[in-house]
């Protein structure tokens, strides 16, 4: 109870802080709230996690590039403060999230203060790096760390600048948070070093950094952009230059989306030609504007990606996980089947056997038909120890299988815990012939179509803030209809309540 205290003190602290940010995110919490509920109750989710603490709720841009890409320089730039350390070689190897801060003065603080707060991206990350590299989930502060800066253009978002990228030096556990980190994005930077103009050199940076997201469904949000390239200026050659980088990215199939080249005002090298120069600063001062013009409208992307979030694992808990419960289900009870046959007709053999070679077979039937004593006797060991021995093979059948649950869980999109709900679902007093999860009910069915329709009425009020097809002028005063998703999960909540002991049964 103390753990869901927790969770609910947590959600309660988020809708505090969208009560007056985002209306339409408000009313996704209470969602995300119902979506728990049916994670609680199929075993999905432990009592102490929420899909909502699953993803930020923070507008978040990701920075990503090779070493001396010039990505601390550009940060520094656009938050008008020296903020990071720039260099030409690594001089930093850690991830660093940077927030606002009413404080003049930055402060930078541990690992811990992100794997532990659920409003930032990382939270629980040290469990996702011990997966990968067992011992390293406790040095979360090798990893990452927080900056707060007073800069106001960080307001109501979260800049993540990575260390530098070189995917032959790097360890699992890095890359599973590169991974992670722009999974949860709503906007990718990605920088390149036009001082490097080779970029066949680079080919398992350029596998993992383009390769591996233009095939993404969000294959948006990212944009490349080609740093530092004022140091073509005095050979005159930087359309050599773009075109080389470009065929590069052309090889691992980026034949499409955005391609910036820019530089920094203020780390430039001096061009003494002044039409090269103007012509150079127009084209810098012409991406940098559209870059910054992305970072600005990260907040309305963030909002579409949560409430996406929200619809996506409703569905993916029908569509996917609850499929993979019932042919678990399906497998399981096949190796019950036969193992309560191998098992149980080898000690017939060895019973009958031994009576046969002893001729005793006859004096204990007889001694069973005696009294009724006896007879109670033999009947309370064989319906007794046969019970406990087919729960004893119920229980092998059940680990055998977790392996293959573990394998279905990690090719999910959401995290969710397949284990636990299938041994939910394989619990002694449900039947070997249930074909349903524990926890699957038409209730449960009900509520998730109910989030479902509700997430698709989210986005329609998200359009509304930007959009009016109808040209008309909303009308003010009125108070707003019951949604038909918000009828559909009151009556969805009558019928679970009639469904109480129904639900402690499984």
């Amino acid at each position: 109870m103390a753990d869901q205290n927790i969770i609910d003190n947590r959600l309660k602290h988020l809708e505090t802080h969208l009560e007056q940010e985002n209306p339409v995110l408000l009313s996704a919490v209470q969602s995300f709230r119902d979506l728990d509920r049916v994670a609680y109750r199929m075993g999905l989710l432990d009592q102490t996690e929420s899909f909502a603490t699953q993803i930020p709720w923070w507008p978040l841009i990701s920075i990503l590039g090779t070493f001396s890409a010039g990505k601390s320089t550009f940060i520094n730039n656009y938050l008008d403060t020296k903020l990071q350390r720039s260099g030409n070689q690594a001089v930093d190897d850690r991830f660093t999230v940077i927030c606002y801060s009413e404080d003049p003065t930055p402060h930078t603080l541990p690992g811990v203060s992100l794997d532990s707060d659920p409003r930032f991206p990382f939270y629980k990350i040290s469990r996702e790096i011990e997966l990968v590299a067992a011992g390293e989930g406790d040095r979360i502060d090798a990893y990452l760390q927080l900056k707060s800066c007073n800069s106001k253009r960080l307001k109501e978002k979260i800049l993540i600048d990575s260390p530098g990228f070189d995917a032959d030096a790097q360890r699992t556990s890095t890359l599973r948070i590169t991974d992670h980190m722009v999974d949860l994005s709503d906007l990718v930077l990605v920088f390149f070093d036009a001082r490097h103009p080779e970029p066949g050199a680079m080919r398992d940076t350029l596998e993992h950094l383009v390769s591996k997201t233009i095939h993404r469904n969000d294959s948006g949000k990212f944009l490349y952009i080609l740093n530092q390239i004022d140091t073509t200026a005095n050979e005159d050659n930087p359309e050599e230059v773009i075109a080389a980088w470009q065929r590069a990215l052309g090889e691992h199939g980026l034949t499409a989306g955005r391609f910036y080249t820019i530089y920094s005002p203020t780390a430039s090298i001096q061009i003494e030609d002044a039409t090269l120069r103007q012509r150079y600063e127009s084209k810098r001062d012409h991406d940098l504007a559209e870059i910054h013009g992305r970072m600005e409208q990260v907040e309305v992307e963030r909002a579409y990606r949560i409430v996406g979030s929200l619809e996506k694992t409703a569905r993916e808990i029908e569509d996917r996980v609850v499929p993979a419960l019932q042919e678990g289900l399906a497998r399981w009870k096949k190796r019950v089947l036969w193992l309560d046959g191998i098992v149980f007709g080898l000690i017939a053999a060895l019973i009958i056997g031994a009576g046969l070679s002893y001729g005793q077979l006859g004096n204990w039937w007889s001694w069973i038909r005696e009294s009724t004593l006896h007879s109670a006797l033999f009947l309370a060991v064989v319906i007794g120890g046969g019970f406990a021995l087919h729960l004893a093979l119920r229980k092998l059948a059940t680990r055998s299988l977790a392996g293959w649950l573990r394998e279905q869980q990690d090719a999910l999109p959401v995290r969710i815990n397949l284990v636990s709900a299938f041994a939910k679902s394989t619990r002694p007093w449900r039947s070997l012939l249930s074909k349903k999860p524990a926890g699957w009910t038409r209730g449960t069915r009900r509520r998730l179509s109910a989030i479902i329709t509700q997430a698709d009425e989210f986005v329609q009020q998200l359009n509304d803030r930007f959009t009016n097809p109808s040209g008309t002028k909303a009308e003010t005063g009125v108070e707003a209809p019951v949604t038909e998703a918000e009828a559909t999960l009151a009556e969805t909540a009558a019928v679970e309540e009639a469904h109480a002991s129904d639900a402690k049964t499984d």
